[in-house]
């Protein structure tokens, strides 16, 4: 029966070696360059700064539900033939993809506007340069890069380097600060609970770092990396997903454990990344600036990369229209979001507060809405036909979204 339905064996499919499966993975770090921007890293920071070790229980759920809404969508595809949005279409009409896409796209333009002043922000640490005129110049690089040819390699490639840039950063503030209190870090990780005012910044920090978004653009990204029906049981899917959610707990759970090791033993509060800079001056002395600037515009950059692209795919997806990253469409409608966006981003004078909380709202949103219907795709007998029914990853789905659901629901209810 599988092979009559995939027109192969599966149980023929040799698994991919380590270097192999480095060649075929690629959109979980794209993804991961997506999800760590300036709005995660505020957030992370505020979570230590605020609760010190608390909340680090909250990495636990941000795995299961990363590995969860990844897995569970690229299976979808990989058995539909279809990303996503376009599964949505085929199996719930037009209207559903079209409320997805524009609810998923809303989400992706606020952060925009945060990264942009993020990326400005980082170039005024790094070079003490006006933030307006550091933004523009990683905009003009970015632009070389959406209209250059092999889009795709050369994102994924630009993102990886700000990856390592930060992983370097942030582990470097942690070694210098001393590292953790072991007996705190382990309680915060095994008692879990949620201390009095925090479900907000929670919710915030979970729709941030694990949400759907990431699995349903991943599937678009995976017709970019040439991916095929051998990619579910070669390793590669699996291999992709752990390579996400790994990397965003590497780095947020670095940023966590600054702010509860830094600032929360002082009392301090912050409001935008770039006051980590000074806050870590005591620690850091004259590498401050460099440290953090460095880790903020890997930050805003790998994010403002892949973030405008994500927008504007999921929106042309639900609008039935081209998806290609090297499409005319696709590249000026990328165009017209981060000029959009200059304009916000310089009528606010470059305070992305306000626009980081809407953004991680309207993602929080996102999730329920896009997630009602991936969970209902995973449960359908013509989407499994001819295979096993992936009962564990069904039933954790299901809880998953549930658990995201719920917390959206409680923290909207509390905010009213």
């Amino acid at each position: 029966m599988y092979i009559e339905h995939l027109g192969f064996d599966p149980e023929t499919v040799p698994k991919l070696t380590f270097l192999q499966m480095l060649k075929r993975i690629g959109p979980g770090i794209i993804l991961t360059g997506v999800v760590i921007g300036p709005g995660a890293i505020t957030t992370a920071a505020m979570l230590g700064a605020n609760y010190g070790y608390d909340m680090l229980w909250l990495f636990i759920p941000i795995f299961l539900m990363g590995i969860t809404f990844m897995l569970t969508c690229y299976r979808i595809t990989m058995l539909t033939g279809m990303p996503i949005i376009h599964a949505i279409r085929h199996y719930y009409g037009k209207g559903s993809a079209a409320f997805v896409g524009v609810c998923l796209f809303l989400a992706c333009l606020f952060f925009t506007f945060g990264n942009i002043s993020g990326s400005g922000a980082g170039m005024n640490l790094l070079f003490g340069i006006d933030w307006k005129i550091g933004a523009l110049i990683m905009i003009a690089i970015l632009l070389v890069m959406y209209f250059s040819k092999n889009t795709y390699s050369k994102v994924e490639k630009g993102i990886l380097l700000c990856i390592l840039a930060m992983i370097a950063a942030f582990y470097a503030t942690l070694y210098v600060s001393g590292g953790p209190e072991w007996g705190g870090f382990f309680q915060g990780v095994t008692h879990w609970g949620f201390p009095k005012g925090s479900i907000h910044n929670s919710l915030a920090f979970i729709s941030t770092h694990a949400a759907i978004t990431a699995g349903v653009y991943g599937t678009y990204l995976g017709a970019e990396k040439k991916w095929n029906k051998k990619d579910m049981f070669n390793g590669t899917m699996l291999a992709d997903a752990i390579a996400h959610v790994v990397t965003v707990i590497l780095i947020s759970g670095a940023v966590v454990l600054v702010g509860a090791i830094v600032l929360h033993p002082q009392g301090l509060r912050i409001k935008a990344p770039a006051q980590l800079a000074a806050m870590l001056r005591p620690f850091l002395g004259g590498y401050a600036n460099l440290v953090m600037g460095l880790a903020l515009l890997g930050a805003a950059f790998s994010s403002l990369l892949g973030n405008t692209q994500r927008g504007v795919v999921l929106l042309n997806a639900g609008l039935d229209k081209d998806v290609s990253l090297e499409s005319k469409l696709v590249r000026w409608l990328c165009v017209a979001c981060i000029v959009f966006g200059c304009v916000i981003c310089f009528l606010y004078n470059g305070s992305p507060t306000r626009l980081i909380f809407i953004a991680n709202l309207a993602t929080a949103i996102g999730t329920p809405t896009a997630g009602f219907f991936v969970t209902r795709m995973i449960w359908r007998k013509d989407v499994n036909e001819g295979m096993k029914q992936p009962l564990l990853l069904q039933i954790s789905m299901t809880v998953c979204y549930l658990f995201a659901l719920g917390m959206t629901v409680y923290a909207l209810v509390a905010k009213l």
